[in-house]
């Protein structure tokens, strides 16, 4: 790992009504707009399904970590992210996160242990603790 601190780059330019093209060198260009509830076209990411879905991302990435450091085997890993977006003392936010993960693992593996690294995962998360909203998880185990 790099010394902290990290910097990402990322660009986004668009006009009055039109698309816009969010880019970080060396990825794929990502096309976003208004989300159907604010009254934008449908069929285009928005800056609250990409934050919901760096929610999700982060939650598998730091899962990765924690089950590699603690000798946790496991198949596969599926996050379903519910971002809550309401209307706070007039300020619109995200109020939670509700994510249900899906986590498959061998025959015989320690639920309570799966439990409890899954919610270290959570409560490491850097996305998750960049935010000021309530995280709720909900762990179903699927033996393979």
């Amino acid at each position: 790992m790099h010394e902290f601190p990290h910097r990402y780059l990322a660009s986004a330019v668009g006009g009055p009504s039109a698309t816009i093209s969010t880019t970080s060198p060396d990825l794929p260009e990502l096309a976003a707009n208004t989300p159907p509830e604010f009254d934008g076209p449908p069929g285009f990411w928005s800056p609250e399904t990409m934050l919901t879905g760096a929610v999700a991302n982060c939650l598998i990435l730091t899962w990765r970590s924690v089950a590699a450091h603690n000798g946790f085997e496991w198949t596969s890993i599926s996050v379903d992210a519910v971002g809550v977006l309401d209307r706070v003392e007039r300020v619109t936010r995200f109020t939670r996160f509700d994510l249900t993960v899906r986590l498959t693992v061998p025959a015989g593996t320690d639920a309570e242990r799966a439990d409890k690294l899954m919610r270290k995962a959570e409560s490491v998360c850097l996305v998750t603790n960049s935010l000021n909203a309530e995280i709720f998880l909900e762990l179903e185990l699927v033996t393979a």
